[in-house]
Formats: C-alpha cells, structure tokens, sequence
C-alpha cells in the first residue's frame, strides 16, 4: 500500500471488487462527511484485483451492481465495503475511539461500594488488563457496553439504566432491530400486521443520544421513542 492510495473492497457472493482510492479524502468519505466521489477515487476503475491491475468483467458489474458507471459501483464499495486502512489512520482512530470509551464508562459508572465514579485514569488502567479489539468505525459509545463487561471481573461497575419505548415503521424495522440490539437489550418485541416493531429497550442512560441520533439517520427521523419512567 502506497502512502497515495489505498483499496476498497465488496464481495458479492463469489466475485471480489476493488478501488483505488485516496486515504484521507476515502477515510473522511467514510466517516460520513461530504466529500464527491471524484476526489475519492483515484482513477475511475473497478478491479477485480487491484494489486495485479485486473479490471473486474463488466457482466459481473452489470449483475451486481445494475450498471457499468464506475462513480456509482465505487459509491456502493465505499459504503457497503471495506475501506483499508493506512497505519496511522488506524492507530489514530482506535485511539480515539478508546478515548470515548474511557468517557462514557468514568461519565456513566460507579463504584457500587462507594457510590463514587471511577476517574479516567482507572478506566484506562483496568482496560490496559483485557484483551478488546476496538472497532475503528463504530462510536465509543456502542463499544463501551461490552467493554464493561469485560471489565467487571477487574473493577466492580454499576451503570444506570433506563427504559425505552420504540416504534419503528415498516419499512425500516427490520433494519431497525438489529440496531436496537447493539445498544441495550431488547425486552419486549410486537411486530404489527403492517409489519411496524413496537419494541422495548433497556440500556445504559449514556447511551440514549447516541441511540436516538443513530436510529433516526436510519429510519429518516420516523422513529418515533419515549423514555419510559
């Protein structure tokens, strides 16, 4: 991998797709930010081997992706694919991320013997004692649920809950649900005739305005939730 250019990449059952693209304006894509396509890409081709300068056949474009326009194949790599990543960027995304775990559980937490919350520096201490592979992409928010998992057998941890009632609509509930789950447990689930989920979920109080962001960027705003008391 060059210092220039780095891959993406999407399988789609057997076939393998990849892009060149740029590493910083690719990672700033990625996280999100508006960033067009063309300063993305290096070079408007999709390979089934980038490293061998194989250009993927156009009949497994056309099957997969519905069209041979190289800017819309790649837009679909960059969000469904794997973007890799360079050295640095990896090691200053995990640290971040770290950072925000550290956060969330010395914001959220206490000592149950002493009703006092644990200071950073302890959280760090005790999470330099587990074995947690952080996830570059994912907020610290959502990964600090496991990682206080894996750390009550070091330091004993108490988090308020809370109680959330959802309704998703139909065409966004299967999605939805998976969402659910990756932020607390999913209690109670009635799926409608019409296919909507009404859902309760309990999770960490902390956790509650990252939830309602993530769950409304992915319903378009329709979710409709109440904290139940």
């Amino acid at each position: 991998m060059s210092d220039k250019f780095t891959t993406a990449r999407l399988q789609k059952a057997s076939d393998h797709f990849e892009i060149l693209v740029k590493p910083q304006q690719a990672l700033d894509y990625k996280l999100g930010k508006q960033v067009p396509m063309s300063q993305v890409l290096m070079i408007e081709e999709i390979y089934s081997d980038s490293s061998k300068g194989t250009r993927a056949p156009t009949d497994k474009l056309q099957k997969h992706f519905g069209t041979l326009d190289p800017v819309k194949i790649a837009e679909e790599i960059m969000k469904s694919g794997e973007l890799q990543l360079t050295t640095d960027q990896r090691r200053q995304l995990v640290e971040e991320k770290r950072k925000q775990i550290v956060a969330f559980i010395s914001r959220n937490c206490i000592d149950p013997r002493t009703g006092a919350p644990y200071p950073p520096q302890r959280v760090e201490n005790a999470m330099s004692q587990i074995r947690f592979s952080i996830d570059p992409y994912r907020s610290g928010e959502e990964q600090a649920k496991a990682v206080i998992e894996e750390l009550r057998p070091i330091i004993p941890l108490k988090m308020e809950q809370m109680r959330i009632s959802v309704k998703v609509f139909p065409e966004h509930a299967a999605r939805a649900y998976n969402a659910l789950k990756t932020f607390g447990t999913v209690s109670r689930e009635d799926w409608q005739s019409d296919g909507s989920l009404l859902a309760i979920v309990e999770m960490p109080a902390g956790m509650y305005g990252s939830f309602i962001d993530r769950l409304g960027k992915m319903t378009q705003g329709t979710i409709q939730a109440k904290i139940m008391t």
